[in-house]
C-alpha cells in the first residue's frame, strides 16, 4: 500500500474473496490506523426505509431512502454518510465532502449545509494489520473513489463501475471468474 492510511478510500472485494459478506463489497472506509480498520458497505440496500427507521432524516436521504447494511459487525450500530463541505457542524469530515454525522443533531438545524445522506446499519470491521493482510493475499482492491459513490442511486451497479472506472486490468475483472 503506497498510503499510510486509508481513511476515505474505497477497498473494493476481489471475486477471489470468500466471505459471503463481503461479495462484490464496496466499502468505504471511515477510519485506519494501527488499531484496525473501520468502514461501510455502500452497495448493500435493506428493505428498510429511512422514513420508518430515522423519519426526520428522510427529506435528506440519498435515493434510493433506505437504510444500508454497512457491514456484519454490530448490526445495531447506526452510522450517517454526508454529502458536506468541510468544517459543516456536526459532521467529521473524511474525504471529497463526505463526513460522518451525528445522527442525534436535529436535521432542521443542520439541512441548509447539507446535501444528501446515507444511513447505515452495522459496519465492516478489521484488526489492526488484519485489512492489509487480506489485501496482501488478493482479497481487496484499493481504489480512490469518486464523490458520488456514497450516494449512488444504482448502488447494485456500484462494484462494476468503480472497477470500470480504474481502467487497465480491473476494468475487465468479470463478476465471476469461473464462467471464463
Amino acid at each position: 500500500m503506497t498510503r499510510d492510511t486509508l481513511r476515505g478510500r474505497l477497498v473494493v472485494a476481489t471475486p477471489a474473496l470468500a466471505d459471503p459478506n463481503f461479495s462484490h463489497a464496496v466499502v468505504f472506509v471511515i477510519e485506519h490506523g494501527g488499531e484496525g480498520a473501520l468502514g461501510v458497505v455502500l452497495n448493500r440496500p435493506s428493505t428498510a426505509t429511512i422514513a420508518s427507521a430515522l423519519p426526520e432524516w428522510d427529506e435528506l436521504a440519498a435515493a434510493p431512502p433506505v437504510v444500508f447494511v454497512g457491514g456484519p459487525v454490530q448490526p445495531s450500530a447506526v452510522i450517517g454518510l454526508v454529502s458536506a463541505d468541510a468544517g459543516s457542524p456536526d459532521v467529521q469530515h473524511i474525504a471529497d465532502g463526505v463526513g460522518v454525522l451525528d445522527l442525534s443533531t436535529d436535521p432542521s438545524e443542520r439541512a441548509a449545509a447539507l446535501r444528501a445522506v446515507r444511513v447505515f446499519a452495522g459496519y465492516a470491521g478489521w484488526g489492526p494489520g488484519q485489512l492489509e493482510q487480506e489485501v496482501e493475499v488478493g482479497g481487496w482492491f484499493i481504489v480512490d473513489g469518486a464523490p458520488d459513490d456514497v450516494f449512488t442511486s444504482q448502488p447494485d451497479r456500484l462494484w462494476r463501475a468503480v472497477l470500470t472506472r480504474q481502467g487497465g486490468l480491473l476494468r475487465t475483472i468479470p463478476e465471476d471468474p469461473s464462467l471464463n
